[in-house]
Order: structure tokens, then sequence, then C-alpha cells
């Protein structure tokens, strides 16, 4: 245990250092994660004139965690196993004694540390523009938060994971990655809470991987009402089932892979 513990903190400590070599493109990318922000100020407009559930502050507190959301569990996997089989930088990985997506997971670590310094920069900015929405989240509410992030994360990695795996099949893997983002971006609660969608909506959308992503842990450290069992029900078995179908896919690319002479 202590040895594969000191490799895994080896192989992130190693990603952390790449990742820093690239401060200024990380400012960019913790900057590109704002489009919730955006959306906040729609919706205070929104919420000051029309009929909600939820009021400006809540529109508030709701998009600032949209946004925090959105920098623990940004994925990019897709797009680097794309190339490492298009280019055949997978076959030495596969020489190594150690499974290829470690790699991507390490590198996805070393991200969130990198990152977090200038998200909560922006955070502190945040609340210095809007004083009113500071609030103080219940502990519980703070440790199913954690948890829940851990989760989508997790989720939002193993779905990219999985149709990142038609590499094998396709030079153009990421392009259905770019069909599923415009579901993702709708049903997610990335542009509006689900709490304003009509019920029939809501309780379809709830069937699918969508709402786990972002709207369910950001009800969650907010305060809006949820299903704190059926949800994490929901993640573990979307995650499973991705799990499943990944590595499934991954056996029968890795035969493909061999037998085009990789």
């Amino acid at each position: 245990m202590k040895q594969i513990l000191r490799k895994a903190l080896t192989l992130v400590g190693v990603y952390y250092a790449y990742t820093l070599e690239y401060r200024a493109e990380m400012i960019l990318w913790v900057l590109s994660g704002s489009l919730p922000i955006i959306f906040m100020g729609i919706w205070i407009q929104a919420a000051q004139g029309g009929n909600f559930d939820l009021s400006p502050i809540d529109f508030i507190r709701y998009f600032l965690v949209v946004f925090i959301i959105r920098q623990f569990t940004a994925v990019w996997v897709i797009w680097e196993f794309e190339r490492e089989v298009v280019e055949g930088k997978l076959s030495p990985r596969l020489l190594q004694p150690l499974d290829p997506v470690w790699h991507h997971v390490a590198l996805h670590i070393a991200d969130r540390i990198a990152r977090i310094q200038f998200a909560l920069i922006l955070i502190v900015l945040f609340f210095l523009l809007y004083p009113q929405a500071f609030w103080l989240p219940r502990l519980s509410n703070l440790l199913f938060f954690l948890l829940t992030v851990g989760l989508a994360f997790t989720l939002r990695f193993l779905i990219q994971y999985t149709f990142a795996m038609l590499a094998f099949w396709t030079e153009r893997a990421s392009a259905l990655e770019n069909f599923w983002m415009l579901f993702y971006l709708f049903l997610s609660g990335l542009i509006a809470p689900l709490k304003v969608f009509p019920e029939p909506v809501r309780a379809a959308v709830m069937l699918t991987p969508f709402p786990y992503l972002i709207n369910f842990p950001a009800s969650i450290l907010v305060g809006l009402p949820v299903d704190l069992g059926r949800g994490f029900l929901a993640m573990i078995g979307w995650i499973l089932l991705f799990f499943v179908a990944n590595r499934w896919l991954w056996r029968m690319g890795l035969k493909r892979y061999s037998g085009m002479g990789a």
C-alpha cells in the first residue's frame, strides 16, 4: 500500500510540476470557466422581475458554486487520448506496468491543485463585489458537497474517457464529446438551476447523469432541497455503468489497436 501511495504521489508531483510550467495558460483556463458568472447576471435580472422560487441572492450563490464545481470537474482526457491513439503515442505507454489512464488521472489531479489558488482569488473578488451574497454553509452541507464534487469529477472523467475509447475506431472521437456537451450545457444546471424547470421536465432530466454533474452538488452547498439518498445512488450507479462500458471498450479497442500494427 505504501509503495502504491508513493508511486501515486510521485506521478501527481511530476504532472504538477508540468502544469506549473504553463501558469499563464492556467489563468486563462480558470477564466474560461467563468461562464456561470455571465448567466448569473441574466438570472438576477430575471428574478427581480419574474416569479421564481429562488431570490436574486440564491441565484448569486448558486452560480458562484457552479463556478467552483467547474474548476474541480473540468475534463479534457478525450482530446489527449485521441491524440495518443492517432499519433501512436499510446504504444510506449502500453509497455509500462501501469494502465495509461493513471497518467491522465494524475494530470487532472495536479491541475486541480494548481488552479485552486487562482480560483480562490476570483472567489474573494466575487464576494467583494457581492458582499450581500456571503454565507457560511452548514458543516454537513460542506462535507456532502465535497463528496459529491469528487463523485461528479469521477463521473465526468469516466464519461469522457469512455467516449475516448472510440478513438480506436475513428479519428474524431472528440466529435461525440462536442455533441454530448450540448446536452451537458442545458441539462446539468450550468446555465440555470433545475429548480426553475417545469416539474415534468425536471423529473425526466433527473433520469440522466447530467444534473448530478453540477446541479446536485451546487444545490447541496447553497442549501436548496435535494434528495441526498437518491442523488448518491444515482451518481454511483452511473459511475458503475460507465466504468463497465469503459473497460469493455478498452479491451475491444486494444485488440483493434494491435491489429493495426501499432
